[in-house]
């Protein structure tokens, strides 16, 4: 779906081109609009740049680049895939080194710019363009990369969220000011990613100064208190990650993905600041104490129940399915545990299986099933994934939109039918429409066959919320093995 980004050494530089099928002539109107919007955010921007350094602050500026995970693990440049959602294209920053700085990045461009980069307390990183267009969800987040521990003089990857993100719901931009009801997609948003307060302050008397209005200004802290701030290697490194899924508009989709519309800005002052650090921000909570949804388990052993009978000649092994990120801050155990969370986010809740090989055999397959939690409100949009367990490599997903109404053949009286799914995952699935196959011999594109996998399961922002449900109020998806008998 996605155009990737090549790697050049380790850089992703975009390849664009015109999309076929479009007639010059019927757009040359809706080109110029776009050049003039194009000349004036340009002139915005100068404009802001040149308040900052009135003010005394060096501007550097990065990129934003479509992260291509698998891509990058094919290369050897990451060793894991972090449980990347296949639905979503990942849009990250890349900064040049603060000045004066000695820590090194471990992806970094033959230019010097890094997806993981380290912070000074008084820096800032601001972020001026679009929302992404009509999408199921969206969110903007920063994240402690690789942290370094002091006792043990090691650095360990913790790819830890810092907060809440900043999603569809919560952010201020101009078709949602100041944070209010309306529409949040294609709209300009300014965000500023600091530790300090008067830095976010100064930064955004300077974005005033250049007509920016502070309706859409967003403030994206970092806890310094429970990080190691700087640019030498005993310092922590960052990264800050655009998540989208489901475009409206897949083409627009596409255009956003590969030429993400927004200017990154690194933010130094010439004299190192007097600190006002932010505190630990308070934390959206999760749940409604609305558990309802645990009310229709005896549809689900009954779906169980009618998958076991129409399988019933086959061996049948039943996977555990469990909390795969339990805490309510992943990121904030992440950094006190010293390990890695894997780049999740409090927007979303996370369950997966035990492990399980899946050979070829037209007899071996999987049968996914459980409640739709898009249908019964405890999600916006979820899906279900495959995972190698040993890298784990996200190779295919099936998402709620497409899960809908997918148990009635088996609940054929049940009322509540259309609040279950069942869906089918094989190596071959022969043309099957309720099948998800999975391919061997892509690299980390696919899983081998003897190679342990698991499903992984996400639920994005409980409806009516600003983040996800809570684990005591959803009932867990379920996996069933099916194998020959012999």
């Amino acid at each position: 779906m996605y155009k990737y980004l090549h790697i050049l050494l380790v850089v992703f530089f975009c390849m664009i081109s015109l999309p076929s099928g479009i007639d010059a002539s019927e757009n040359v109107s809706a080109s110029m609009d776009e050049e003039k919007a194009d000349d004036i955010a340009a002139e915005d921007i100068r404009a802001f740049r040149s308040a900052l350094e009135e003010d005394g602050f060096i501007v550097q500026e990065g990129i934003l680049s479509y992260f291509d995970i698998i891509g990058l693990y094919n290369k050897g440049l990451i060793q894991s895939c972090f449980g990347n959602n296949p639905a979503t294209p990942y849009v990250a920053f890349w900064l040049p080194p603060g000045p004066g700085q000695t820590g090194r990045s471990i992806l970094e461009t033959p230019g010097g710019l890094a997806v993981d980069w380290h912070l000074r307390p008084d820096e800032a990183v601001v972020y001026i363009g679009k929302t992404p267009p009509e999408c199921s969800y969206f969110s903007y987040r920063s994240y402690v990369f690789d942290k370094f521990y002091p006792n043990e003089g090691v650095y360990k990857r913790i790819f830890g969220d810092l907060g809440d993100a900043l999603n569809l719901r919560t952010i201020k931009t101009e078709g949602t000011p100041d944070g209010t009801d309306g529409d949040p997609f294609d709209e300009t948003a300014l965000i500023i990613s600091t530790a300090d307060r008067g830095i976010d302050e100064r930064v955004r008397t300077a974005a005033e100064l250049a007509g920016y209005p502070s309706s859409i200004m967003n403030t994206d802290v970092i806890p310094s208190s429970i990080l190691n701030m700087g640019l030498d290697n005993s310092s922590d490194t960052f990264a800050f990650v655009i998540r989208v899924n489901f475009f409206k508009d897949e083409a627009a989709g596409d255009a956003y993905v590969n030429d993400p519309p927004g200017t990154v800005l690194r933010i130094t002052p010439s004299e190192p600041a007097t600190l006002d650090p932010y505190k630990v921000p308070e934390l959206r909570v999760r749940g409604t104490g609305n558990a309802s949804e645990l009310d229709l388990m005896p549809d689900l052993n009954e779906l169980r129940r009618a998958i076991l009978d129409r399988y019933g000649d086959l061996r049948a092994t039943e996977l555990e399915t469990h909390v795969w990120l339990y805490t309510p801050a992943q990121g904030y155990d992440g950094i006190q545990r010293g390990a890695n969370v894997f780049g999740s986010n409090r927007d979303t809740f996370y369950l997966n299986t035990t492990p399980f090989t899946l050979g070829d055999d037209p007899d071996e397959f999987l049968i996914v099933y459980g409640v739709n939690h898009a249908a019964t409100g405890k999600a916006t949009y979820s899906n279900f994934a495959l995972y190698g367990a040993d890298i784990l490599n996200g190779v295919g997903c099936v998402n709620s939109q497409d899960l809908s109404s997918t148990a009635k053949e088996y609940l054929p009286e049940n009322p509540d039918a259309e609040l279950f799914y069942v869906w089918k995952v094989a190596r071959n699935c022969s043309g099957d429409p309720h099948c998800l196959e999975i391919p061997w011999g892509v690299k980390a594109y696919g899983i081998e066959l003897d190679q342990p996998a698991y499903v992984g399961f996400r639920g994005y922002l409980e409806q009516n919320m600003t983040v996800s449900s809570s684990y005591d109020e959803i009932l867990y998806d379920r996996v069933i093995k099916f194998s020959p008998t012999k």
